[in-house]
């Protein structure tokens, strides 16, 4: 499987802080946005991922995470000129998708919990298509899962105006090679996007659409709005300062995952100099 980080948009809801600078490159705590959903790829397993981004913002990211090679990954980098829908991915990706199965994932979500790795991994072997669903007090703001008495999907909307349920759908999808095909044959919507929901509707209409509810023991943040971000920000601060370890580590998650050795760790440490971060690092290796 491969994976897509979708880091494009305009990020008009958090202005005037998006003004001059992508929304997944400001700070969540001490580390960029992107670092958090990379490194829910490469807790799936995943170690050839796109990177989707404006075209002015994408040497930032470039300068940031470079080829992937320091965290025994590959990355790959490509545009999204206009905010036309998450859907769009799938069709700016289908040269580096090729024949695979692929997971994508928002640039500004961020997933945290026991078991998190286990649960992505056991999507990696995709057929068909896989989701999850979240409680959340605010569902209009995002796609909506209705289910029925017994669990069973009745329905998917896209931030519907009267909510079926109270169950919004996080930014992370799997999904088999046919969503490619499935991409390109989906009209843009009233708001003129290629919508995320129009495919998970034609996995369901299939019955091939597995939705799986994120537990209590879950966390879920969408961090496109200023009280999200700081919420997550304060959620990060609290975790990392109580547990001492960190969250969205990704040279901590490559050295787990085994996608690179103690010494490559060591020798990213001595590049972050006296910085908190690096001094982490460094306490990895000892």
């Amino acid at each position: 499987m491969k994976g897509i980080i979708l880091a494009g948009g305009s990020g008009t809801r958090l202005y005037p802080l998006t003004v001059a600078v992508s929304k997944q490159l400001l700070p969540v705590y001490d580390k960029p946005m992107i670092y958090y959903p990379l490194s829910t790829l490469m807790l799936a397993g995943i170690r050839e991922i796109l990177i989707i981004t404006t075209p002015h913002d994408q040497t930032a990211f470039k300068n940031l995470l470079g080829d992937g090679s320091a965290l025994g990954c590959k990355f790959e980098y490509a545009i999204q000129e206009h905010p036309n829908g998450l859907a769009e991915a799938f069709i700016i990706g289908a040269d580096f998708i090729g024949t695979d199965s692929v997971a994508l994932i928002l640039g500004d979500n961020i997933f945290y919990g026991s078991g998190l790795s286990k649960m992505l991994q056991d999507h990696t072997q995709i057929e068909g298509g896989a989701i999850f669903a979240y409680r959340v007090k605010d569902p209009n703001r995002y796609g909506v899962v209705e289910f029925d008495s017994d669990g069973t999907v009745l329905s998917i909307e896209e931030k519907p105006q009267v909510p079926k349920s109270k169950y919004a759908i996080p930014g992370l999808y799997f999904f088999d090679n046919r969503v490619v095909d499935f991409a390109k044959e989906v009209e843009p919507s009233d708001r003129g996007e290629v919508e995320i929901t129009s495919i998970q509707n034609k996995y369901l209409e299939l019955g091939e659409l597995k939705v799986g509810i994120m537990n209590r023991g879950m966390t879920w943040f969408d961090t496109g709005t200023i009280d999200s971000l700081n919420e997550a920000t304060d959620f990060v601060k609290a975790i990392e300062h109580r547990q001492q370890y960190k969250i969205g580590c990704i040279e901590e998650v490559a050295l787990l995952m085994n996608y690179i050795s103690t010494k490559k760790v060591q020798a990213i440490a001595s590049n972050y100099g006296k910085s908190a971060y690096g001094n982490y690092l460094k306490t990895l290796v000892e």
